[in-house]
C-alpha cells in the first residue's frame, strides 16, 4: 500500500504543478514562524540556499509529527542577489525599491524541497534559476506598478514572471518548476524511488 502524500503548503501554484503532473495528494500548511526560524540562521551567516532548504526542513517535520507514516513535502524559496535575500515588499514603495536594486543585475531563486517521514528528514535539494533583469528606469518602474497594482506585493520580487513581470528581463536560466517554487523534476525522480508514484 502506497503511503500518504502530503504537500506541507498552502500554495497554490505549488499544489497546481503536482496536481498537473498527475499526483494524488493532500495540503497542509505547517504551523510555524518562518521569520522567527529565519533571523539566527541570517545572523550566523546562512546562505540563501541554506535558509531555503532550513524552512523547507521545518515545514516538512512539523506536518510529518502529525503524519508519521505519510510522505511529507516541504517547499520554501529564497529569491537573493548575492547575500541578500529578499522578502516580499510591505507596500508600492519597497516593491519599486526592490525593482530598481534589480535593476541591470542577475538575482537567483533558489528553491528547496524536502521530504519527511517520521519525522525524519530522507531527502533534500535545493535548485536554482538566474533571472538577469533588463535596466530599469524610474519612470519605467512607475509606470509598471501603476500597472499590475497589488500583485506586485505577492511575490518576493513584485514581479509575476506568468504577467507583466516578464517585460523586466533579457535573459531567464533555469526551468519553470524551480521559479515557482517546486523543483518538480527531481521531486518526481525522488517520489518514484519511495514508492509513492509508478515507475
Amino acid at each position: 500500500m502506497k503511503p500518504a502524500l502530503i504537500l506541507a503548503s498552502s500554495s497554490s501554484s505549488r499544489q497546481t504543478l503536482m496536481r498537473n503532473a498527475g499526483l494524488e495528494f493532500t495540503a497542509q500548511a505547517a504551523d510555524i514562524d518562518e521569520r522567527l526560524i529565519e533571523a539566527p540562521l541570517q545572523e550566523a551567516g546562512s546562505t540563501p540556499d541554506q535558509t531555503a532548504l532550513e524552512l523547507a526542513k521545518a515545514k516538512a517535520l512539523a506536518v510529518s509529527a502529525l503524519h508519521p507514516t505519510a510522505i511529507v513535502i516541504g517547499c520554501d524559496q529564497t529569491m537573493s542577489l548575492g547575500p541578500r535575500i529578499y522578502h516580499k515588499p510591505k507596500d508600492m514603495a519597497e516593491a519599486a525599491q526592490h525593482l530598481l536594486s534589480l535593476s541591470g543585475k542577475t538575482h537567483r531563486l533558489n528553491s528547496a524541497a524536502v521530504i519527511a517521514q517520521n519525522g525524519q528528514v530522507l531527502w533534500q535539494t535545493v535548485a536554482h534559476a538566474n533571472l538577469s533583469v533588463r535596466q530599469l528606469s524610474e519612470d519605467f518602474v512607475a509606470t509598471h506598478l501603476e500597472r499590475v497594482g497589488d500583485k506586485a506585493l505577492t511575490s518576493v520580487g513584485a514581479y509575476q514572471l506568468e504577467g507583466e513581470g516578464i517585460q523586466l528581463f533579457t535573459s531567464i536560466d533555469g526551468d519553470y518548476f524551480t521559479i515557482l517554487g517546486l523543483p518538480l523534476l527531481p521531486l518526481l525522480e525522488v517520489l518514484r524511488k519511495f514508492g509513492v508514484i509508478n515507475v
